[in-house]
């Protein structure tokens, strides 16, 4: 029996979005078509705002950039991107947040519907041991562009994660939730404390009704 710590990523502990993140910063560094990619970047940020996303034509989208570098060319420009677009972009609550659940002894988890590929080195810059993402697909050491697997996105955060607990022979004596989004309603559900991080619009609504704890770690 262990108690979880299960937190989302994007405007929770950053206060940003690391998927539209990286799609700015491979317009920057010319690897994607500019004016086109960022247009329709853009539109699948408000599309999963207003709660309207289509996941499987996003991850399309976001992973086909992927398929175009060698692996290790991807990994060097990641390092960069960690470094100069999403580390200070950190909430300034989230290292104080992350280090009480440490001390508390809970099991952390980052859960998100943002790809494996961008998520794996800011979970370890957090020091976030467990990470649930979207995968993609890799083949002969390349990235196809498509999905392994479900994406983590929305009720896809729970099934994802009741795998996860059952593969790890985890039976959660409590566990505690944080997020910004109303696409995230089914994960704060699930949890035994659900926590609003900076909530959208929609998302307070339901955390007033409810009785859900509303946080900020942006003023921290």
């Amino acid at each position: 029996m262990t108690n979880l710590a299960i937190f989302d990523l994007d405007h929770t502990l950053l206060d940003g979005d690391s998927d539209y993140l990286w799609g700015r910063f491979l317009v920057e560094q010319g690897m994607v078509d500019g004016e086109s990619y960022e247009k329709q970047n853009h539109e699948f940020y408000l599309a999963y705002q207003a709660g309207t996303l289509d996941i499987d034509a996003f991850a399309a989208f976001s992973l086909k950039p992927l398929t175009r570098y060698e692996p290790e060319q991807l990994y060097a420009l990641r390092q960069r991107f960690v470094r100069e677009k999403i580390e200070p972009c950190v909430s300034a609550g989230t290292p104080e947040l992350l280090r009480r659940h440490r001390e508390q002894g809970d099991t952390l988890i980052i859960t998100t519907a943002t790809n494996r590929f961008i998520t794996e080195p800011i979970a370890a810059l957090l020091g976030v041991p467990n990470l649930l993402a979207t995968d993609p697909e890799m083949l002969d050491g390349r990235y196809t562009g498509r999905l392994s697997g479900h994406a983590n996105f929305r009720e896809g955060k729970v099934l994802r994660l009741r795998a996860w607990l059952e593969q790890h022979r985890i039976l959660p004596a409590h566990s505690t939730c944080y997020s910004d989004s109303h696409n995230d309603l089914p994960l704060l559900e699930f949890a035994d404390t659900a926590v609003t991080v900076d909530p959208d619009p929609t998302l307070r609504a339901e955390a007033q009704k409810r009785g859900w704890a509303v946080i900020s770690l942006r003023a921290a």
